[in-house]
């Protein structure tokens, strides 16, 4: 035999919003607020021949200098190896 389970009643997004406003005093209903730090900035050494190489790509791509340059692709890298990290970690995933 099955058993039905009700649903909790849908809110509509005007109440949640009054609840909200009507709770934004109380300092009580709010968790502690987080604090984030900036990470201090790293810096990189790279072989000269890498270097020259990188830098000639950079003006090829009309970059404004070869250090945002390596920043954006880096940083497109970066992206494309944790998405293909979090795909493989959940076709691994039963």
């Amino acid at each position: 035999m099955k058993t039905i389970e009700k649903k909790a009643p849908s809110r509509s997004q005007e109440s949640i919003d009054r609840q909200v406003i009507s709770q934004s005093e109380n300092d009580s209903a709010w968790e502690a607020p987080v604090r984030v730090k900036r990470a201090k900035p790293a810096s990189l050494s790279i072989p000269g021949d890498l270097a020259a190489r990188a830098a000639f790509l950079a003006r090829l791509h009309r970059a404004s200098n070869l250090e945002s340059w390596v920043e954006r692709v880096l940083r497109e890298r970066i992206e494309l190896e944790e998405s293909a990290f979090s795909e493989a970690k959940k076709n691994l995933t039963p």
